[in-house]
């Protein structure tokens, strides 16, 4: 079967020349001379093998195989330009597909005031959100299932990932209301370590930082409880079971029974939290968009009040 090649430009041409039926006319609406345009009608009859127009020095009219032709050239534009107009509107970010990874603690402190803004001016953006443990987030961007990740720690030695520091989070120790932690001040590590303690599981970003500076300092670390969940954690030390110290974003996670939050020092722990990328590739409009957005926002402002003021600044129980 013979093959036709025609471009957009010349079936547009063939439709305005079947629509006015004048050459000079067509001409005009194209912005071309009558030559140029009959020189394209001659290559589109060559091409597709069939006689469309028969003409005269002032007639122009369709053949029956330019009629058939007509049909199929209007699907064709058609086609084109509403293929063209959703391109346009994935250009635009007013449509396409985003998949974030984050920690749990991010996913539920940090982002959902970031991803409430974001789809009321992308509301037709289709927005897939993973919680997961840091190698887990690393692992869903270098491989592409996911096209931005929120992660603790700086991401070395990778060709394959980029890293930026959003924020620093910093660790509180965290109690029931009347346990160790019922007097209001700071409080030094040496002291909540010699205390009954749940600590988050080693493949957590919170233990490492932990375990580092123990090793660091010198620290004896010997839980009594290690859970993998931020939420198992709340439910113990609102039991008066022991005590626990995490970063302020994590503290939304533990559940809605009371918990009081202390200063912490000697040394003062810091987790930084960061975004990651896949190096040298172009992320999507949606992931730019959102990028733009988080890049843009004070993050500390959106840590809720409670964890951060009233904890780090000047805490109170509650």
């Amino acid at each position: 079967m013979k093959r036709i090649n025609l471009d957009t430009d010349e079936v547009r041409a063939f439709c305005l020349l079947a629509e006015s039926g004048s050459f000079r006319k067509a001409a005009q609406r194209l912005g071309i001379s009558g030559s140029t345009l009959s020189r394209q009608i001659s290559r589109i009859e060559e091409r597709t093998g069939a006689r469309l127009f028969d003409r005269d020095t002032r007639n122009v009219a369709l053949t029956d195989q330019g009629k058939m032709f007509l049909r199929l050239a209007e699907r064709i534009l058609n086609t084109t330009d509403s293929a063209l107009a959703e391109f346009d509107t994935y250009l635009n970010t007013r449509r396409g597909k985003l998949t974030i990874a984050g920690l749990p603690s991010v996913t539920a402190g940090l982002l959902p005031p970031l991803i409430a803004e974001f789809m009321d001016t992308h509301p037709d953006v289709d927005l897939q959100l993973n919680d997961m443990l840091s190698d887990g987030v690393l692992r869903e961007v270098e491989m592409g299932r996911a096209d931005i990740g929120f992660t603790a720690d700086v991401v070395e030695n990778s060709d394959n990932l980029s890293f930026q520091r959003l924020l620093s989070d910093r660790f509180i120790a965290v109690g029931a209301p009347n346990s160790f932690l019922q007097e209001e001040r700071t409080y030094k590590w040496e002291e909540i370590l010699s205390q009954p303690m749940v600590a988050m599981s080693r493949e957590t970003s919170v233990r490492a930082v932990i375990d580092a500076a123990c090793a660091q300092n010198n620290f004896l670390f010997r839980p009594r409880f290690e859970v993998a969940h931020l939420a198992t954690a709340g439910a113990l030390v609102s039991q008066g079971l022991c005590i626990t110290a995490l970063p302020s974003l994590t503290l939304p996670v533990l559940g809605r029974s009371p918990l009081i939050f202390r200063p912490l020092e000697s040394p003062v722990l810091l987790r930084q939290i960061g975004l990651v990328w896949r190096s040298g590739r172009t992320l999507s409009p949606a992931a730019q968009a959102f990028l733009s957005l988080v890049r843009n926002r004070n993050l500390k402002s959106l840590i809720p009040h409670s964890t951060i003021e009233n904890t780090i600044s000047s805490p109170t129980s509650q």
